[in-house]
């Protein structure tokens, strides 16, 4: 509570002494908060926040709280192990799939979304479009809107324009003020990757509309549409820009 100022003024550094008390007692009965603990204190490594930043410690302390896929440890800690492997370089793919999957078994929305791009991709594990797809299309319906936009850009991509249109309208329509902070606390996910997810779908209705795929053209509101996903994810928009420039989107 001290660490991300829930209820109390924020302070880092007191909140990390607390993180170190609880994982450090002998008390069989603290047993589950020190996984919890334990995921948070990574945090605070990881971020360098009321902590010496350490990516190494994170991981360490992640592992510990993870308890080798046990669902009564912390899923949260094995859903960011996941990404965590996915990220750093060199990339550890296979251990990325290994703990998004356990994550997953265990009710994490968040891996349950990554599994399905890692299936669609072949990162980690063999390319299998019929497994992705269904961990995507379950993650979206389950709130997760990275997995929607994914969802968006594979209807795009197969041309299936009205399901395209209707379905990033919804998405793209989403309050970035109020709608990203209530879904994350909702679903667990990050705001980061909700998002991303956002600004994905904006820019396939923004295209939809430009072109007039699926939909009336109207370019006034397509630029509406580009701008809103700029906002929302500069870097996503610019590497979709990117691809439309060479006319492959």
């Amino acid at each position: 509570m001290y660490y991300d100022g829930l209820g109390t003024a924020a302070n880092a550094e007191k909140g990390v002494e607390y993180m170190k008390k609880i994982i450090d007692s002998p008390c069989p009965k603290a047993r589950h908060l020190q996984f919890a603990a334990a995921y948070n204190l990574g945090r605070a490594h990881y971020e360098g926040k009321g902590a010496k930043r350490s990516y190494e410690e994170a991981e360490r302390l992640w592992l510990f709280a993870a308890d080798n896929g046990n669902p009564k440890a912390s899923v949260k800690a094995q859903s960011i192990l996941g990404l965590y492997y996915s990220t750093k370089e060199p990339k550890e793919l296979e251990k990325a799939f290994y703990w998004h999957s356990e994550a997953c078994g265990n009710g994490n929305l968040e891996s349950q979304g990554a599994l399905g791009l890692m299936y669609f991709y072949g990162q980690g594990i063999r390319q299998d479009t019929e497994a992705a797809l269904h961990c995507l299309r379950e993650a979206a319906e389950r709130g997760n809107v990275y997995a929607q936009g994914h969802l968006v850009e594979y209807y795009y991509k197969m041309k299936f324009f009205t399901k395209c249109v209707a379905f990033s309208k919804r998405i793209a329509d989403y309050d970035e003020v109020h709608d990203i902070p209530t879904i994350a606390q909702v679903t667990g996910c990050l705001p980061e990757f909700i998002s991303r997810g956002m600004a994905m779908a904006s820019f396939y209705y923004a295209r939809c509309l430009q072109l007039g795929l699926g939909i009336t053209k109207d370019e006034a509101t397509a630029q509406h549409y580009y701008s809103q996903a700029c906002r929302l994810n500069p870097t996503l928009s610019d590497e979709l820009h990117a691809l439309l420039i060479h006319q492959r989107i």
